[in-house]
C-alpha cells in the first residue's frame, strides 16, 4: 500500500494533464507523459523542490494556500477537489498511524430492525470494508444464486467480484462494479487509516492484477447509488438500482429495488403494492 495517497495523487494527476490543458504548448517530445514538474510548480507558485517533496511523501503538511493552488494548477474541481483535500489533510496522519486492531462489526440493534422490516424489498447491512453484516430473506433469495453466500460467515462485496469465480459471468457490468469497489476501499483506508483487517483486505486483493490496476489514488466512490446488471442464474438478465441508506458511522443500509427491473421472470416483482 502507499505511504501517502495525497503524494500519490500528485504524480498521477501531473501524469494525467496536456500542455495544452493548461494553456502552454506542446513543444517537443517529452520523456514521461504529462506535465512537467517545474511546470506544475510555477503554476502554483511554489518551488520545484518543494513540489517535489511533496510527491515523494517527503513533505505531509501542506498548507491550505497551497492546496488551493495546487488544485488549480492542475484543474481539480468539483468532487475532485474535495477529495484532493482530504487526500491532504488526512494522508499526514494515515503516514504516521500504526496498525490498530479492527473493531468488532456486528449490526446495530436498530439496523437489523430495519433491513427486517423493508422485507420483501431486499436490503442489507454494509460494514466500513465493504463486508456484509447481516440481511434479509429477500436479498438472500437474490444473492445465493450468485455465490455471494458461499461463505455465510465471511461475506464481502469486493472479495466476491474480485476472487470470485463465478463473479464476472453473473455481473455483467463487473467493470463498473470492479472500479467502484476498489474505490471505496480507498476512501476506507482514508477514513480508518491503520486498521488491520482493512490492510489485511487490501493487501490480500492486491495479489489480483484486476485490483491492483484499479488501485489508484484519484479513485474515490462513496457507494451511494447505481445499478448491478446480473445475468442470474435463476432470473436471468436484470438490472436492479441500488440506494444506500446511511446509518451509523460505520455501518449503512443498502437496498435493492427490485420493483424497478425489467425481469424476464415475472415472478421477480419482490416489492409489493401497497393494495396487495
Amino acid at each position: 500500500m502507499a505511504p501517502n495517497p495525497f503524494a500519490e495523487y500528485l504524480v498521477a494527476r501531473r501524469a494525467q494533464l496536456r500542455p495544452s490543458d493548461v494553456g502552454l504548448p506542446e513543444g517537443g517530445r517529452r520523456r514521461t507523459p504529462g506535465l512537467r514538474r517545474e511546470e506544475v510548480a510555477v503554476r502554483a507558485g511554489v518551488s520545484a523542490d518543494y513540489l517535489a517533496r511533496l510527491e515523494q511523501g517527503r513533505d505531509t503538511n501542506p498548507s491550505g494556500a497551497v492546496i488551493d493552488a495546487l488544485a488549480q494548477a492542475l484543474r481539480i474541481e468539483g468532487r475532485d477537489r474535495h477529495h484532493f483535500g482530504w487526500l491532504a489533510v488526512t494522508s499526514s496522519s494515515e503516514s504516521r498511524c500504526p496498525t490498530t486492531e479492527s473493531v468488532a462489526e456486528q449490526p446495530t440493534p436498530a439496523i437489523e430492525t430495519i433491513v427486517r422490516a423493508l422485507h420483501p424489498t431486499p436490503a442489507f447491512v454494509l460494514g466500513r470494508r465493504l463486508n456484509v453484516l447481516g440481511w434479509n430473506p429477500a436479498w438472500e433469495d437474490i444473492a445465493k444464486p450468485l455465490g455471494l453466500l458461499d461463505n455465510p460467515e465471511a461475506v464481502n462485496l469486493a472479495w466476491f467480484t474480485f476472487t470470485h469465480p463465478r463473479a464476472k459471468q453473473v455481473l455483467r457490468n463487473w467493470d463498473e462494479v470492479a472500479d467502484s469497489f476498489s474505490a471505496a476501499l480507498r476512501r476506507a483506508t482514508m477514513r480508518w487509516p491503520g486498521e488491520d483487517r482493512l490492510l489485511e483486505l487490501i493487501t490480500a486483493l492486491l495479489a489480483h492484477p484486476e485490483f491492483e490496476s484499479r488501485w489508484q489514488p484519484q479513485h474515490i466512490d462513496d457507494l451511494i447509488s447505481g445499478t448491478l446488471r446480473f445475468d442470474h442464474p435463476v432470473h436471468g438478465h436484470i438490472d436492479i438500482p441500488f440506494e444506500t441508506l446511511n446509518g451509523d458511522r460505520d455501518q449503512s443500509i443498502v437496498v435493492w429495488l427490485t420493483d424497478q427491473t425489467q425481469a424476464q421472470s415475472p415472478g421477480l416483482r419482490l416489492v409489493r403494492a401497497v393494495n396487495e
